[in-house]
């Protein structure tokens, strides 16, 4: 696994004025570890994550199952070895009020959710266009092992993930990496 995912917390920045979502990991030290350029007029969701911006080296891809697709899964794939750590699958209908996904394993067993944090304040987000920031939690069966707080910030999309209360490891910070960077670009193209 590269060095880019040992870390416990991560800030993520979408570039604002761009053509396409260009996406920024930052370690708690400030230094890049990881760039993102979503493509544009890609019928398929493809995003390569680089160990930096020269995209020398290609560390994480996730890809869409299908073209279009309501409850769409999307396989996170480590670039390095090409192992499938694992699944994110959209829930649909349920997603249109509060955001929902599964996580899966590599097998495609459910292990775990991503949600936002409370139904009254994704209705909140959606009546007032992004005025509050969304929150979201994973979890791995009753545990919460991650934290994605979005900061607000009316120029740019920012986003703090926080695996520090997984002490057990029991979310592979790939996808926790995986589900920021598909929060990022979902929100990009609803804002």
């Amino acid at each position: 696994m590269h060095s880019a995912f040992i870390h416990n917390k991560y800030l993520l920045k979408r570039q604002a004025i761009a053509m396409t979502g260009k996406f920024r990991f930052y370690d708690p030290n400030g230094q890049l570890v990881m760039f993102s350029e979503q493509k544009m007029f890609k019928l398929r969701e493809d995003i390569r994550v680089y160990a930096d911006e020269a995209k020398m080296q290609e560390v994480l891809s996730i890809k869409a199952r299908s073209i279009v697709d309501f409850s769409a899964a999307y396989d996170v794939v480590d670039a390095t070895n090409n192992e499938h750590v694992g699944t994110l699958r959209r829930k649909g209908l349920r997603s249109m009020l509060r955001d929902e996904w599964e996580v899966l394993n590599p097998a495609g067993q459910v292990i775990g959710s991503l949600f936002e944090d409370s139904m009254q304040l994704a209705l909140l987000r959606r009546l007032l266009a992004s005025i509050i920031p969304q929150n979201y939690d994973i979890s791995i069966g009753q545990s919460v092992v991650a934290d994605l707080k979005q900061r607000f910030n009316i120029f740019r999309y920012e986003l703090d993930l926080d695996f520090s209360m997984d002490t057990a490891n029991q979310l592979d910070r790939r996808l926790g990496i995986a589900a920021g960077i598909l929060l990022a670009a979902i929100e990009g193209r609803q804002s």
